[in-house]
């Protein structure tokens, strides 16, 4: 029995309580409102609604005692799950949900799902492409761009690809993807989660409810391999990806002799192959999650041509590892995306040496993971932020010249006087709420610093 046909009383006895009025959150009250289910809005900053959403709207502090009325809460994925007011108002048997659940109990299409700490939006972005080929298309939503609840319009779509944040995982009843990929497990949202236990639970929802005939693909690392027994038990036809050799995986990236490398991914029994060279996006992390979703469009019947069009056409998204082209006499490259340090290693991996911009709220993360890394492919640090002491005690141990900047602004001046044609990494290897609303605004920082300098030339 869904929610819908549950809350069937009076509107008392309907009354839904939103927690969070970001874009979420406005999503999961439209949807209630359109179904007639009367709800009241709540966030602790002062935060403006569409005219359209007509309900109550609760500015301030959140207390468990002001949630008991409601026979239910749905929480926004940008709120802490383990905030005091909901804890009390969880234990004291309130009904507590994500918009991920009400979307799993009202759409019945095929749902593609990708999580994992870094790589997602991009993985996503480029199944959606390849399978829109496909008759009757494909909606991408969940963490990425539209939420999903706004994607069960008057007719539901025939497939769905989902961005599947931890938080969006752990306040649902799991859903039962058809194909569903775990991209990596890192250190990340240490602030959000009980500890690194409970994230990894979040992320491993997602295959709990699979079964016959449903696709799982998982990292080739020996600590994934007891999920893969245990999915294959249920049914499950599991793939694996990595670094390494088209006869020991499904798809990933093989190292050649020279150095160099290739994509690769089957269909069917018959390996595919892309030169690195023959794709706009560098980096082997990013052509790890390209090969990814050339093997979920080709399990899904795409052609191969079609694949290798887009791949080769795939120049990557804004802030992850995005080259703003030469500007005083180097490239520069925005990876404002990279929030935590395992996506910063994989950035600067791709390199030889690089003058490299980081620094921003470390989210309780350990940096210090960053060195062997940093000691290999980093000229000079140049640090942002308002915590520098880590990043500056990081640059020490590795033995790498390190300047605090402080500003964008200013990094970019001073990286552009670095050591004559060396590429400038912004990958700051932390969160942004230090100096910038988030990654997007710093990228944009960053992108508007490298054009000041352009106009200057």
């Amino acid at each position: 029995m869904s929610m819908m046909e549950q809350h069937t009383g009076s509107d008392h006895d309907r009354l839904t309580a939103v927690i969070g009025m970001g874009k979420t959150g406005q999503s999961a009250a439209a949807f209630l409102l359109h179904h007639g289910l009367a709800c009241e809005a709540f966030d602790e900053k002062r935060v403006e609604v569409p005219r359209e959403l007509d309900m109550p709207l609760h500015i301030g502090k959140l207390k468990a005692a002001d949630l008991q009325r409601f026979s239910r809460i749905i929480v926004s994925p940008g709120v802490n799950w383990n905030h005091p007011a909901l804890v009390e108002a969880r234990n004291s048997g309130v009904p507590m949900y994500g918009d991920l659940q009400l979307f799993g109990e009202q759409y019945h299409g095929n749902i593609i799902a990708v999580t994992g700490t870094n790589g997602k939006t991009t993985t996503v972005s480029l199944i959606g492409t390849l399978l829109d080929t496909l008759p009757g298309g494909i909606e991408a939503g969940g963490n990425i761009g539209t939420p999903m609840l706004d994607l069960l319009g008057d007719e539901e779509p025939a497939r769905v690809v989902l961005e599947l944040s931890s938080f969006q995982l752990e306040r649902a009843a799991p859903i039962r993807p058809r194909w569903a990929a775990l991209l990596n497990i890192q250190p990340d949202h240490a602030d959000m989660h009980a500890d690194a236990a409970a994230y990894r639970a979040a992320k491993l929802r997602l295959f709990a409810n699979q079964g016959e005939g449903d696709k799982a693909m998982l990292p080739c690392d020996v600590e994934w391999d007891a999920l893969a027994d245990e999915l294959r038990g249920r049914g499950v036809y599991v793939r694996r990806f990595g670094v390494g050799y088209p006869e020991t995986m499904d798809c990933g990236v093989q190292m050649l002799p020279n150095g160099s490398w290739q994509l690769f991914w089957h269909h069917y029994e018959i390996p595919e192959f892309i030169s690195s060279d023959e794709l706009p996006s560098r980096g082997v992390h990013q052509h790890l999650n390209l090969a990814v979703a050339a093997q979920a469009a080709t399990d899904f019947g795409v052609s191969i041509s079609v694949v290798r069009q887009a791949l080769t056409s795939f120049r990557g998204l804004p802030h992850r590892l995005q080259s703003l082209g030469i500007v005083a006499g180097r490239e520069w490259l925005n990876d404002s995306k990279a929030t935590n340090p395992d996506a910063a290693i994989a950035a600067l991996k791709s390199f030889h040496q690089v003058v490299w911009i980081c620094g921003g709220l470390r989210k309780g993360l350990d940096v210090s993971v960053l060195k062997e890394a940093v000691a290999s492919h980093v000229e000079h640090v140049y640090i942002i932020g308002k915590d520098p002491k880590p990043f500056v005690e990081l640059a020490d141990a590795a033995g790498v010249p390190a300047t605090f900047a402080k500003t964008m602004e200013q990094a970019v001046k001073l990286a552009s006087r670095s050591q004559a044609g060396l590429s400038v990494l912004l990958s700051p290897a932390a969160a942004s709420q230090d100096q910038f609303a988030n990654y997007a605004e710093r990228g944009n920082a960053f992108v508007n610093a490298v054009k000041a300098l352009e106009a200057k030339a």
